[in-house]
């Protein structure tokens, strides 16, 4: 029996209300052992790749994204006081302005540590993966 869950059966279990009703590894850890590298119950891995980040760079990245969480929060409350739709765009550019910051400083981050890493390694594949990620973040 395979114990991966595929992107089919997390968008079942999140589309109902975004909380799992059940955690359907737990009904596979009865038949199967589980792989230690799998991702925990409720996420997806898109990559098993994995980056060792300082605690003051993960502490930093972590603190804009509760900022950007908050001001996703400020702009719902918005919308449940029925806020003037010109109020809410200019929240949602700010928030779009601070998701971008935060994908740069990574961006630069992901460049200066893991692409100079593996290129120094021979691993020329990660320019393909660089090309495709700034692509993505590009649309």
């Amino acid at each position: 029996m395979d114990n991966k869950i595929n992107r089919e059966d997390m968008q079942e279990i999140h589309a109902s209300d975004g909380v799992p009703k059940e955690n359907p590894r737990e009904s596979l850890k009865e038949n199967s052992m589980e792989n230690p590298e799998d991702p925990p119950a409720g996420e997806v891995c898109c990559s098993c790749k994995k980056t060792v980040r300082s605690e003051e760079e993960r502490r930093k990245l972590i603190n804009r994204l509760n900022r950007i969480e908050g001001q996703i929060r400020g702009i719902r409350g918005m919308l449940e006081r029925d806020a003037y739709c010109n109020d809410i765009l200019i929240q949602s550019a700010a928030v779009n302005a601070a998701i971008n910051s935060f994908n740069k400083e990574l961006l630069s981050s992901h460049i200066h540590t893991c692409v100079v890493r593996d290129i120094r390694e021979g691993k020329d594949e990660v320019v393909d993966e660089l090309v495709a990620t700034m692509q993505k973040l590009m649309k």
